[in-house]
């Protein structure tokens, strides 16, 4: 019921603005920052166009593959295409900062601040940033990551070195068969470690990160708090935006900051506690860069 009634979204209900996102920011007792896809996009961590074809033009001219999204589910007939492609695709958008400043910008922004991330994203980059790990809980997986293909059990795996090894060692769009990771419980093939379906691993880390997650947000349910929503789709709402209209509309000191490039709303309900940023992420951290949150 309550999501049926925040779903009708209205910019008229929004102030507008940088000075307004700066001012909301410089009086805040905390900021819970919300990460989506479009935030590592303004990043320059685009999965088509001319990123696409420099990475993986091989894959593109045999496959016929036409994204970096729609690659991770081709039927690559065997599990060494399967790993040259994974492999290149870990370590472009997992170990390789992003092409644009926009998390250094933001960190720049808030890292000061008491602050905590809520991201959907998989692409570690607030990390690689230099966010605090203890403030950042990534829900929906890591490239980083495997897990057992089952599941057999509940854990996951560190990748850096062997994707790297995957990465130098490949020919011809396969990795050596010695490189194909397995289940060190039952054997069966490794996967990545991404909510795709309900085999999904939450292991002891996702679980202690969404502890801290909700401790913060029980910890500051009141007082001056900014919802900063950057870059959230419609894909999966229930996991930063529709929980930041709610935490929004039950502390009346809390402020909402929707920016999106062409998305940028908020429900009636948030009328004069919401603001919402039609522009760039990048573009708008730019404008904030270097004037400093005041005391």
């Amino acid at each position: 019921m309550f999501s049926r009634i925040l779903t009708r979204k209205s910019t008229g209900n929004c102030w507008e603005g940088p000075d307004l996102l700066r001012e909301a920011l410089a009086s805040a007792d905390a900021v819970v920052i919300g990460g989506g896809a479009g935030l590592s996009a303004s990043a320059g961590m685009t999965y088509s166009g001319e990123r696409f074809e420099k990475h993986f033009s091989d894959f593109i001219e045999t496959y016929g593959i036409r994204d970096m999204y729609s690659g991770g589910f081709y039927p690559f007939p065997t599990p060494e295409e399967y790993w040259a492609w994974w492999s290149r695709q870990i370590m472009v958008n997992r170990y390789e900062r992003a092409p644009k400043p926009v998390y250094d910008d933001l960190l720049e922004l808030v890292g000061d601040m008491d602050y905590f991330v809520l991201t959907t994203n998989v692409d570690h980059q607030f990390q690689l940033a230099g966010f605090d790990k203890q403030r950042l809980f990534y829900t929906q997986g890591d490239y980083g990551l495997w897990q057992c293909s089952e599941p057999c059990h509940q854990e996951t795996y560190d990748n850096e070195e062997i994707v790297r090894r995957m990465a130098v060692e490949q020919r011809n769009r396969k990795v050596p068969s010695e490189l194909i990771p397995r289940c060190p419980k039952c054997g069966r093939p490794m996967t990545m470690n991404l909510r795709c379906d309900n085999t999904f691993v939450q292991d002891e880390g996702w679980y202690q990160a969404a502890g801290r997650c909700q401790a913060f947000l029980r910890r500051h349910k009141r007082g001056k708090v900014v919802y900063l929503e950057l870059g959230v789709g419609a894909n999966t709402p229930v996991i930063i935006k529709y929980p930041f209209w709610k935490y929004t509309l039950e502390n009346p000191e809390a402020v909402y900051v929707c920016v999106n490039l062409g998305e940028a709303a908020a429900p009636k309900e948030l009328a004069g506690q919401a603001v919402c940023i039609d522009e760039d992420i990048g573009v708008l951290l730019r404008k904030l860069r270097g004037r400093k949150r005041v005391p």
